[in-house]
């Protein structure tokens, strides 16, 4: 963590998953403040609180401002002696971005050009932005915004030198135990002896826990390039896969699973590398990294000469990766400190 040593992080929609997972790595280490910087002035109090309750010795590291990216004022405002940005705040939310789309174009993209102009305004050395699998081949609102972002993360990049601000982009698939995710919900189904709903067995997801966003946007801070695009080889399994292995752990009847549909926007599996990004990808060992594109806008060069060789890489999407059987899924779950939680409360009711 030196190169956080008295250093300013301000994360933007800090109140989430994300951003209560990012404290919990950094408080006990020697970074100078955190900034949370979100809308919801209940998440903060909330959140205020617990973390004066559970870490007293820390919580002074935590400040907090009230702000909504869409408003490029309440940004600046926050912005002041910030040295890193973690740009989380989104609008997630497949279905309800859906039938808002406007709402998600004016977070997602626009936000994210306030969050940009406001870091580099104020001299920040390293900004990383966070996008989801959506974000390739979209075929949703929510997944269009984020392409969006992340075309404005890129283009931003090339007018900035790298030196003065570096600015890269994470994109991941499904945070298992997120906040609004689907396994929660199923120990709630599970717990009020409901059967659990799933929208088609067979759809596939990337799966992938807090600690492991947390390592690929810390990744994408040290190792990335200004413009680069960043994704981690995560494993996938199938709906019907997860589903069982909730079941399992908290006595649920996998015989009935009941099966609602496929909703609004959503796709058969999810792709984190499309097969034209691929051709100029690099493979980082356990990440793929997707330069920026530098050249030009003089189009007419491109009459005569283009990139003869292509990478032998395709789509690495969530049908081609590591497919996790049902024991493997609650490995992955049984490790997760929201899971260990709620079994005791189980075990205690």
């Amino acid at each position: 963590m030196s190169s956080f040593t008295n250093k300013t992080l301000l994360i933007t929609g800090g109140t989430g998953s994300f951003g209560n997972a990012v404290l919990n790595r950094f408080l006990d280490t020697d970074i100078g403040e955190i900034r949370i910087f979100s809308r919801d002035e209940k998440k903060q109090d909330d959140m205020r609180h617990e973390y004066q309750s559970k870490y007293p010795r820390y919580a002074e590291k935590i400040k907090f401002y009230i702000g909504d990216v869409r408003s490029i004022d309440s940004v600046r405002n926050a912005m002041h002696g910030v040295d890193y940005v973690f740009h989380a705040a989104a609008l997630k939310q497949v279905p309800s971005c859906e039938f808002f789309p406007i709402e998600a174009v004016k977070t997602n993209v626009l936000g994210t050009e306030n969050v940009l102009n406001a870091a580099i305004d104020a001299g920040v050395k390293n900004i990383v932005c966070l996008s989801t699998d959506k974000a390739a081949y979209p075929v949703n609102a929510m997944g269009t915004s984020k392409a969006m972002m992340e075309k404005v993360v890129v283009a931003k990049s090339r007018t900035v030198s790298p030196d003065k601000t570096k600015i890269c982009c994470t994109r991941y698939g499904n945070v298992i135990c997120s906040r609004g995710s689907v396994i929660p919900l199923w120990i709630e189904q599970i717990k009020k002896g409901e059967p659990i709903t799933v929208t088609h067995p067979d759809m596939t997801r990337f799966i992938m826990s807090l600690e492991e966003a947390v390592d690929l946007v810390l990744f994408a801070f040290e190792q990335g390039e200004s413009g680069d695009i960043l994704v981690q080889k995560a494993p996938a399994c199938t709906i019907k896969t997860q589903a069982e292995a909730v079941c399992e752990l908290f006595g649920g009847d996998k015989q009935n699973i009941k099966i609602i549909g496929i909703r609004h926007g959503e796709k058969m599996y999810e792709t984190l590398l499309t097969n034209e990004e691929c051709a100029g990808a690099v493979d980082l060992g356990g990440f793929y990294r997707v330069p920026c594109d530098k050249r030009g806008l003089n189009y007419d060069k491109y009459f005569t000469s283009g990139n003869k060789e292509r990478n032998t890489l395709t789509e690495f999407n969530s049908n081609n990766t590591e497919l996790l059987n049902v024991e493997q899924v609650k490995e992955k779950l049984s490790a997760l400190k929201y899971i260990k939680e709620q079994l005791e409360s189980v075990e205690k009711a």
